[in-house]
């Protein structure tokens, strides 16, 4: 019998700062999240080569986003490695005042903030 453990509870947060798109913000908080961690000790303890990653862990992703109902979750998950992932929208996040620039791709004055939390089960 295969018994499921987590082994890594990881927070990351990105921020869009022209443009306001929450996946611009939520890539940047998966990328801040697993920069922080090291998945190394997991072949030791159960024995996991590269090939039984993908099939082994399991990656759970929860991400609070001011417009959950617009984020590319196909996108987003292929922005981690290995493992099966899955990923949950969520009301939350963070839009706050920020400057104009038409410019910079900019729709309004907004910076768009994303939290997310990693988990990765073995």
């Amino acid at each position: 019998m295969f018994l499921i453990k987590k082994f890594i509870i990881e927070f990351g947060m990105g921020m869009d700062f022209h443009g306001q798109d929450v996946n611009k913000a939520a890539g940047k908080a998966i990328k801040d999240a697993i920069s922080r961690s090291c998945l190394i000790g997991l072949n030791q303890i159960h024995g996991l080569t590269e090939e039984s990653l993908n099939e082994k862990m399991m990656i759970e992703a929860i991400i609070g986003v001011s417009r959950p109902e617009d984020l590319n979750i196909e996108m987003l998950k292929k922005l981690f490695p290995v493992g099966k992932v899955t990923i949950q929208a969520r009301k939350g996040g963070l839009t706050t005042a920020g400057l104009f620039f038409p410019g910079f791709g900019d729709t309004d004055d907004t910076i768009e903030a994303a939290i997310v939390c990693v988990t990765v089960s073995v």
